[in-house]
This record gives structure tokens, sequence and C-alpha cells, in this order.
């Protein structure tokens, strides 16, 4: 079957080609005709073809991720919960910052004022190829820094493995019995290491926290990486805390114990958070989710940054599929326990990027299509596909406008108070977010991809979280 179905494809492109360029526009009808005699196919049969292929694709991945419903229901009222801790730990916190003078001090002044005791915290900073005051600010505040210049080594990744090896050189890494990951645009609220320190305390490797938005109601984009983020909470890390299930780490605010690098770090991809995650599945870690640790970040507003951060993302979730999916897969079968042989199979449909395998289908079902109609003409098959394309397209907007409008109603008590017409734009246009991520997986699979820094320019800090201020541009 798919032999045919290639081999229609390549002589449908062929004689496509050759009557465009040839009898554009009034030969396209007359290239029909020719086509239909060209191949014998029965029309109706290739309909049911196309139909049973779109559909069984449908059942095939309602299967595959049916527990996602269950996730979905007890995110919406169930959370793991941490008691009060017996001991205080001594963890060191991680930052690699790139000209970050603008923001860097906010957070730094937001760790210092944690409730937690300074004496158990020390903060690192590595000065990635900065040409600014990132390094002078850093040590004026009180943190060790290291400088680092390498061109050729340009991901976070890299700074991170670069600041590791300073740590066992001066200090040794079993020296803290954990490390924090934050990006320099982030802030924490007073009782975050407090609150992580509890998850930690009861036997935890890996945990991440509840991750807000500083200038959520910036922008629709702004807003719409608010909500990925909030959902990902909603849909994913409450639920699989409460399962004790392996949930994802997002890039920031996360916590992991000294055996992770006990040899070093080796996550340099163009996606260190994903690596991290589908290699500590791999290794039959957990990874669990506090919600009560909270902290702020600062999203982008250009589309432009947008898009070159999501084609980054999408190639770095393609390598940690090629790296970590054979041995997810082997995890399956061979695991220890129930439990961790499910966190295998979760994790691997998490970083399988499934929107190729939706393309194919796209790309099939609409050849089938396009033979089915053809014989009504050139015009009407394309404007049938067309519009049945753009009628799944609305069929997939409206769930998601409705899980927008869902996350701005459990996370009310958390996030900015904004009108009620921001809230509805805002639900209106983040389904184009998913389409932007889809697309710069199909962008990422055929072109390369080099790290670029996100620029963060917010002066907030935690103060002004505190009393509702969401100016990203505040002065």
């Amino acid at each position: 079957m798919l032999n045919t179905i290639m081999e229609f494809i390549v002589k449908y492109a062929v004689y496509l080609m050759h009557w465009v360029l040839n009898y554009l526009p009034e030969g396209l009808d007359k290239f029909m005709d020719t086509f239909k005699g060209f191949w014998h196919l029965d029309t109706m049969n290739v309909f049911q073809i196309a139909n049973c292929f779109r559909k069984n694709w449908g059942y095939f991945l309602t299967v595959l991720l049916a527990f996602h419903v269950v996730y979905l229901f007890v995110g919406m009222f169930f959370t793991r919960k941490f008691g009060p801790a017996k001991h205080n730990h001594k963890y060191a916190i991680l930052i690699a910052a790139r000209n970050e003078e603008t923001v860097i001090g906010n957070l730094l002044d937001s760790i210092h004022k944690q409730d937690y005791p300074s004496k158990l915290i020390t903060i690192f900073v590595v000065a990635d190829n900065c040409t600014d005051h990132t390094a002078e600010i850093v040590r004026k505040k009180g943190a060790v820094c290291y400088e680092r210049f390498d061109n050729e080594h340009r991901t976070k990744g890299f700074a991170l493995q670069f600041l590791f090896e300073k740590i066992e050189e001066d200090y040794g890494r079993q020296s803290f019995e954990g490390y924090f990951i934050f990006d320099a645009d982030n802030l924490l609220k007073k009782d975050y290491i407090t609150r992580m320190n509890e998850s930690f305390d009861e036997g935890e490797k890996i945990i991440t926290s509840y991750r807000n938005t500083k200038n959520l109601d910036e922008n629709w984009i702004s807003a719409s990486y608010a909500l990925h983020w909030l959902r990902s909470i909603r849909a994913n890390h409450r639920a699989r805390s409460v399962f004790r299930l392996a949930t994802n780490i997002q890039g920031t605010g996360f916590l992991f114990t000294n055996e992770i690098v006990k040899d070093g770090w080796k996550y340099t991809s163009l996606t260190e958070d994903r690596a991290l995650t589908a290699d500590a599945v791999v290794q039959g870690y957990r990874i669990s989710y506090n919600d009560m640790a909270e902290f702020y970040d600062e999203q982008p507003v250009s589309l432009r940054v947008a898009l070159r951060q999501r084609i980054r993302w999408a190639k770095g979730h393609i390598l940690a599929f090629v790296e970590s999916g054979w041995g997810l897969f082997k995890n399956i079968f061979t695991a220890k326990g129930f439990r961790n042989k499910f966190m295998s199979y979760d994790m691997l449909l998490l970083i399988t990027p499934s929107a190729l395998f939706s393309m194919a289908r796209v790309i099939i079902v609409d050849v089938l299509y396009i033979y089915v109609y053809m014989n009504k003409g050139f015009w009407v098959c394309l404007w049938t596909v067309i519009w049945w394309r753009l009628g799944w397209r609305i069929s997939n907007h409206i769930p998601a406008m409705c899980m927008a409008v869902y996350v701005f109603i459990t996370e009310r008590g958390r996030i900015k108070k904004i009108s009620l017409w921001k809230k509805i734009w805002y639900s209106i246009m983040w389904p184009f977010f998913d389409i932007i991520g889809a697309w710069s997986l199909y962008i990422a699979l055929f072109t390369k991809v080099t790290w670029k820094p996100i620029p963060h320019k917010s002066k907030i800090n935690i103060e002004d979280v505190n009393e509702g201020i969401t100016d990203s541009n505040k002065k």
C-alpha cells in the first residue's frame, strides 16, 4: 500500500509540474482529464482509504495518549504536598548569563532575600561571552563569578559544563548536596528554596517548580508563553507528582542532587533541559514537582525572537529523541517495576517529535483527497482540500482556546489580574503558539540551528511582582 501511494505521489508531481509550467491556467482542467486516464483507480476506494487512514491514525493516537485525560482531571484538583523539612541542606545556585546586566541584579537580590539560611547557599554565575557589566554586577552582589569566552561552544549547556568544572576545581562538586539552575531573568518568591528543600528532604532527587511570568499581559506572545507553562503545570506536572511519576524539566527553576553531576555536566545540546529529562528517566530517576515553590521569568514579546526560540527548542527535542529514544523504548520492557516501565513509556511519547508524523499523515491524506476530487476540476479540487484542511484546523483551535480559558480560571489566584477582554484576546491567539511550534519542528528538521541569546529587558524586581506591577518596560 505504501509503495502504491509513493508511486502515485511521484507520478502526480511530475505531471502536475509539466502541465502547470506549460498550460497554466487554461490547461489545468485538461490535465485532470489526462491524469485520470493515466491512473486507473476507483475514486470511491481511494476516498475510503483516505478516510480510513485519517480516522485510524486518530484512534491510534487516542489509545497511546488516553492516560493524559487522567492527568488533566487529576491536575484540576490535586497536586503532591510536601511537609516541613526535618533538615536544611546545602545548595549551590547556578546561573548562566550572557549580557544580562539589566536583570541579573534583581535575581540575585531575590535570592539574598530568601527565608532559607544564607550560610547554606552559594551562588555561582558564569558570565558567558559577556561584553557588558554582568560580571561586575554579579561580584558586587556577593556571588561567585567565573568568566568564559568561547564562541564555538555557545549553548547554555556548555556554559554550565564550564561552571561545574570550575566548581570541581575550587570547591568539589560533591561538597554541595544539591544544585539549583536558574536563568538570569528569573525572580524567586521569598520561600522558594524553603519549599524546594521540603521536596529534597523527602528524598526527591530531581524537582521542578511553579513557573509564573513577569510580563504576562505585555502582548499575546508573552501571554502565550505564560499559558504554555501554566498548561504544563495543570496538564502534566501536578498529576505526575501525585502518581510519583517523572515530569519534565523546562529550562529553569529546578533542583537536582549532586549524584547527577558526580562525573560532571554532559548535557550540552540546544535544549539541555530536555536532554537531562530524558536521560534521567533512562537512568531510573523520577522528576517530581513542587507546586508551592514559585518563581517568575520574563517571556519574549517579539514574534521573530519567539520563532527563533521555538526552532531551537524543536531542534533540541529532535536531538533528545535521537539520543534517548531507544533507551526509553528498551526501558518499557526491561525496567524494574510497572512505575519505571510506565515512566519510560510516558517520557518516550513526550520527547517523540509527533508533529513530524502528523505532517506525514496530512500529506498522505491530502494527496488521496486530491485524487478523489480532481474529476470535478482543478479549482474545485483545490478549494475542497483547502476548506477541509481549514475545518480541521478550526476543530483543533477551539479546544486549545478552551484550555486557555481553563488555565485562566484555575490559576486566577496566582497570576496577574488582567481585563476580561485581554483574556478573551489571549485565548483566541494562544492556539497560534502551538501552530508556530509545529512549523518550527518542520523547519528545524531541515535546517542547521545555532544557539542565540534571548534578550531580557525587564526591570521588574521581586517587590514589583509582589505588588502586582507587570509593566515590563518599567523605568
